[in-house]
């Protein structure tokens, strides 16, 4: 008996009947959106930025922004400047470090007030001397290295050298073993008036290395703006993976349909897809970040995935007029039922256009699910892949069938045959996979999903949430950044990675409340016994230097005093501009420099701040400040004791804020996506245990996909989330194509173990030639200058491979015990 053709819906009649009427008029607008589309895609500009990267709204960031003004952000980039000798104290080295800070305090981006080298009027010593304190600059206004005819001495070196300890830099600004020195640049924060260039500015400081680095100094640079920079040079190699992702793309659907032109037809329709995405992102007013560099490449997997199954349709219509079940005397039988190619492909149309629609919008509603993660850059990715996958309903589903329609194929009996061969050749493996569905082996594959399934659970809630690894994540440990940055972090007690603890309390509260400084002196001397923390500076320890100063430089004097006129002695020479506190002291920073930035230690940072709040009742709320200005205000000579420790600026701070989101959005991002699968294939197959069958294999993935993000030490970070969320995404197409096969045969009476047969006969080789596709596409990302993206490779190859085995293994014995528990199945497959 044949399987014959379900009988379409309403809407897949009218929507047959509205497309192939105006064939000539679809390909003509098709041709005119993609010529508007490519022209507004080549005016696209990769569009970087340091607040589209992190949770504005987080209460940390809160902080971030209401301080940036004061004590600058978390966008900093320091350059350090190293003597291969490993001596710094000669002319030529200064010489150089001079230039080098001129050069990086000329650049338009840096703020020159917050700049600080050795070079800089703001860095400043302190010495006590018979009539008490003493200071001036580092580098004494005689020593001028630049000028011709100057010539430095022994004695002008040792000046320096001494004043580098009086100034207390050694570590920060000095190497420890003298061996160079540093310059801090903070950038001008951006507003809606100054927009950064990260670039730009990657390409300036790039520049400024190549011009000084030389066979006597080497020049080192970190910060985001330079890693912008990088991973901005590493995503240009995205053009050249994506053209071996297209040429290996039509080869795999050149071998699979042995036909160049549907092949060509399938990769033309997933690049119209691309093409479109790209163009509507320059309409929306966006760029593209660098970190969603891969959105096209996983529009253009989508795509194709969903090509693939058309073509497939198509080739059962013109070589057996789509009844394709039966043995191969059987087949060839059908031959006489062939459809010409309009037919072939209104009738490929008609049947894929529901689960074909079904698939794409759950895809589109799961990246929707993304914009709950409050971060410009996420929701833009979100924006992108859920516009771009709409689109690719147009480009597949009905651009797609209509350029079929048009397409007669040559050597049509060659063809035939070698389809004839892909339907029986792996009969036996289909009739042994359909064994599956038999009511005790289902039962047994399904306990062993479940098996799978919590173990799988368990090892992936071991997943880091932020950073797992030293460096930049996004780049390769080799790469010449994260080198710079394990130099920096081997010869100075600091590096980027810092994080500011604002602690708030009244005006001139460092002038006039002894408790408040003692309190935070206490907290910096608690964070400097947390693991990984490897300098504080706060304003308290600064003025207990000052204090000894005054009393012959006695450490038994390196105390706070507590007499007001005493501390406000202390204290009172000290200017914003060293980044101390704000203008009327009712803010002091506490920065804290660590070893580095990975997600555990970050929250070892941030719990040990809590500990010590809690302790101390050191947080009242955001607006303790405010409330204490007004009431001094209102009352002349009001003092508090009164201290807000109040998380977090720096890197360090974004970063906790941005991890945090992360823990909060993961599993609602994932909840929202599996719902959305569920509400879409209970919509269209009209049965919510159907949609389980589909949706359960898919969250059996999701899991072992974690397991092995923990296996490759991969955190949980928003690029990566966004990642997985769209693997899901492309992953489910499987489940919904094969359950909609075994829905039309089961709807014409077949029981479970027959109807998986038939849906792997007729769709089995297209399903495991789109995972080849999709895993070869994505494969050789693992060669990427982008750690990342090669991170990235290896765990979406994962995703769609494990994805279709899990569709194919899983699905069949879910249907039998949630769809047809009773039924007596019999059944023998015909060989």
């Amino acid at each position: 008996m044949s399987l014959p053709n379900a009988q379409p819906g309403p809407f897949a009649r009218f929507a047959e009947k509205l497309v192939f009427s105006n064939r000539p008029l679809i390909l003509v607008l098709f041709a005119a959106v993609t010529v508007a589309m490519l022209y507004f895609a080549s005016q696209l500009k990769v569009d970087a930025g340091f607040k589209k990267q992190i949770p504005l709204q987080h209460e940390y960031m809160q902080t971030f922004l209401e301080y940036e003004a004061d004590f600058g952000g978390a966008n900093r980039v320091l350059v350090a400047v190293i003597a291969r000798d490993g001596d710094m104290f000669d002319q030529r080295f200064m010489r150089t470090l001079e230039n080098v800070t001129n050069e990086v305090i000329n650049l338009d981006a840096t703020d020159d007030a917050r700049s600080r080298s050795l070079f800089t009027p703001n860095v400043r010593f302190i010495e006590v001397v018979e009539d008490g304190l003493s200071g001036g600059n580092v580098i004494p206004a005689t020593f001028t290295p630049n000028v011709e005819g100057f010539q430095a001495t022994d004695e002008d070196f040792e000046t320096i050298r001494g004043n580098i300890v009086k100034a207390g830099i050694v570590g920060r600004l000095v190497a420890r073993d003298y061996s160079g020195a540093m310059i801090w640049a903070d950038l001008i924060p951006e507003s809606d008036v100054n927009k950064v260039d990260y670039q730009e500015v990657a390409r300036q400081f790039e520049a400024i290395r190549q011009k000084y680095e030389d066979e006597h100094h080497s020049v080192h640079i970190i910060g985001f703006a330079k890693m912008v920079g990088d991973i901005s040079d590493g995503a240009r190699s995205v053009v050249k993976f994506f053209a071996l992702t297209i040429a290996f793309t039509w080869l795999l659907l050149f071998l699979y349909s042995t036909s160049a032109k549907l092949a060509s037809l399938t990769v033309f329709a997933a690049m119209v897809s691309v093409v479109w995405m790209l163009g509507a992102l320059q309409l929306m007013g966006f760029g593209i970040d660098p970190m969603n560099m891969l959105t096209p490449f996983l529009i253009f997997a989508i795509a194709v995935s969903h090509g693939e199954q058309m073509i497939n349709r198509f080739r059962g219509e013109i070589f057996f007029g789509g009844l394709e079940e039966g043995t191969v005397d059987e087949l060839r039988a059908k031959a006489s039922l062939a459809h010409p190619p309009l037919e072939a492909a209104r009738n490929a149309f008609r049947m894929l256009l529901v689960p074909g629609t079904v698939a794409l919008l759950a895809g589109c509603i799961g990246f929707g699910a993304i914009m709950v993660i409050p971060i410009d850059m996420v929701r833009e990715l979100a924006i992108t892949a859920t516009v771009g996958v709409a689109l690719t309903i147009l480009t597949d589903l009905v651009l797609l069938p209509v350029l079929l329609s048009y397409t007669r194929l040559r050597n049509l009996d060659r063809k035939r045959e070698y389809r004839l061969r892909q339907l029986t050749r792996f009969d036996r493996i289909w009739a042994a996979l359909a064994r599956l569905s038999k009511p005790s082996l289902a039962a047994l594959v399904v306990a062993i999903g479940l098996a799978g399934w919590y173990f799988a659970w368990q090892h992936g809630n071991k997943v880091m949430i932020g950073d797992a690894q030293q460096g930049v994540a996004e780049l390769h440990p080799d790469a010449r950044y994260n080198q710079d940055a394990v130099l920096i972090s081997e010869k100075f007690s600091l590096g980027v990675d810092i994080m500011n603890v604002i602690a708030e309390a009244g005006p001139s509260a460092c002038t006039t409340s002894y408790p408040a400084m003692e309190l935070i002196d206490r907290f910096a001397w608690h964070m400097e016994n947390v693991p990984g923390v490897e300098q504080v500076i706060t304003l308290p320890a600064a003025a207990k230097l000052v204090n000894a100063g005054w009393n012959d430089g006695s450490l038994r004097w390196r105390i706070l005093p507590r007499d007001p006129d005493t501390l406000r002695q202390a204290t009172q020479n000290f200017e914003t501009d060293s980044g101390l506190l704000n203008a009327d002291c009712s803010a002091m920073p506490v920065t804290i420099f660590t070893s580095d930035h990975k997600a555990d230690t970050i929250d070892r940072l941030v719990g040990a701040v809590k500990e010590f709040r809690q302790a101390n009742g050191a947080y009242v709320d955001g607006n303790l400040r405010e409330r204490l200005a007004e009431q001094a205000a209102e009352e002349p000579g009001f003092t508090s004791d009164k201290v807000n420790l109040r998380l977090a600026t720096g890197n360090l701070g974004v970063m906790a804020a941005t991890n945090d989101t992360v823990r909060a959005s993961e599993h609602v991002i994932l909840y929202l996506l599996y719902a959305a699968v569920f509400l879409m294939c209970w919509i269209s197959f009209r049965n919510p245990l159907a949609a389980l069958c589909v949706l359960l294999p898919l969250i059996l993935v999701t899991e072992l996909g974690h397991s092995l993000m923990v296996e490759l030490d991969i955190g949980m970070k928003v690029n990566t989330l966004c990642v997985v969320a769209l693997g899901v995404g492309i992953g489910v197409d499987y489940g919904i194509y094969i359950f909609a096969r075994m829905r039309e045969a089961m709807q014409q009476g077949r029981g479970v173990a027959e109807s998986y047969f038939i849906a792997l006969k007729t769709t089995g080789i297209a399903i495991f030639y789109t995972a080849l596709t999709l895993a070869v596409g994505v494969a050789m990302w693992i060669f990427s200058d982008l750690k990342f993206q090669a991170d990235m490779g290896v765990m979406l190859t994962f995703m769609f491979v494990v994805n279709m085995v899990a569709a194919i293994i899983f699905l069949p014995a879910l249907c039998r015990w949630l769809l047809r528990p009773r039924e007596k199945d019999d059944w023998r497959p015909r060989l």
